[in-house]
């Protein structure tokens, strides 16, 4: 018997990396996800194959159950010693899914090219846990690491407002929905950045005492929310990219890499890579392209709503 599940991706618009402080967090799911398709199987292996969204194949190899079983936390990266660590965990989470099958094909099918950083990891760990009616946020705090605002959008088809309350993901459905979203562009800066070295660094390098940038953070998060103006959510927007901008020790987005642009850029997520979010009074598809960033997404065509 075939098994579908589907997970949607996301992007984070307020509260990168002091989301894993508990800071509040603003993020979108997105309407591009990912399918986990489960089929029996034999021999006590788990063959694998996953499709990128242009229906090539990225990833396909065979998984002993005695490798899921005997995993070593590996230090490899690799998407096979990856993937066997999360299955490891999903084990411990609940067993019966190794003791009593015979095997499985499993087949995975991203609805957005798995470069662009919309949750390749957290849709897979969605679907993992919905397959295996186990807790998502465990099962990606015992493997991949994170807040977990990711899974939370896996979960959620309206934007949300997410925190840590003592380590528990606390998920607030929120209303956005302003008048000027047709002024809002998702561009992708051609480079996916890895969000496990992303937090590593941050860390390494964060301030002693977050609890003021904490408070400052989640202020300008609700003022992002409660704009009803253009002109007050690019404020808003700016000044959070400033105050992460003072924290990380890096320049903004804007400043490296669009000087020039006549509106308002923003990183998600993780800084240098993946997607950036540009609000502007005219269409900036020009602009964009003339600098080389050809994949220029206006918000209705990509945000879930």
């Amino acid at each position: 018997m075939k098994q579908t599940f589907y997970s949607n991706g996301k992007l984070l618009i307020t509260g990168e990396y002091l989301v894993l402080d508990g800071a509040k967090a603003f993020a979108l799911p997105t309407k591009l996800g990912q399918n986990l398709i489960i089929e029996k199987g034999t021999k006590k292996e788990i063959i694998w194959k996953s499709y990128d969204a242009d229906k090539s194949i990225w990833f396909e190899d065979s998984i002993s159950f005695s490798d899921i079983l005997n995993e070593r936390n590996s230090e490899s990266e690799s998407v096979k010693s990856t993937l066997i660590a999360i299955l490891h965990e999903a084990f411990i989470l609940n067993p019966d899914f190794i003791t009593l099958s015979e095997g499985y094909a499993i087949t995975t099918e991203l609805g957005f090219p798995k470069n662009w950083g919309l949750g390749t990891s957290s849709t897979l760990i969605n679907n993992i846990a919905q397959w295996l009616q186990i807790d998502a946020f465990t099962l990606l705090k015992n493997s991949f690491g994170g807040s977990g605002y990711d899974i939370a959008c896996a979960q959620n088809d309206t934007p949300i407002l997410y925190h840590l309350e003592q380590g528990k993901p606390i998920v607030e459905k929120v209303i956005f929905n302003p008048m000027f979203t047709e002024n809002i562009y998702f561009v992708y800066l051609n480079k996916k950045q890895s969000s496990k070295n992303a937090i590593a660094s941050y860390n390494i390098n964060k301030k002693n005492n977050l609890a003021r940038t904490i408070v400052l953070n989640d202020k300008t998060t609700f003022e992002v929310l409660k704009a009803t103006t253009l002109k007050s959510f690019a404020l808003a927007i700016e000044k959070h990219e400033a105050e992460m901008s003072i924290i990380l020790e890096m320049q903004t987005v804007k400043e490296s890499l669009f000087p020039d642009f006549n509106g308002v850029v923003k990183s998600l997520g993780a800084w240098g890579g993946d997607f950036v979010m540009a609000i502007a009074s005219e269409n900036p598809n020009k602009y964009f392209a003339s600098k080389g960033f050809g994949t220029i997404i206006p918000y209705g065509e990509i945000i879930l709503s």
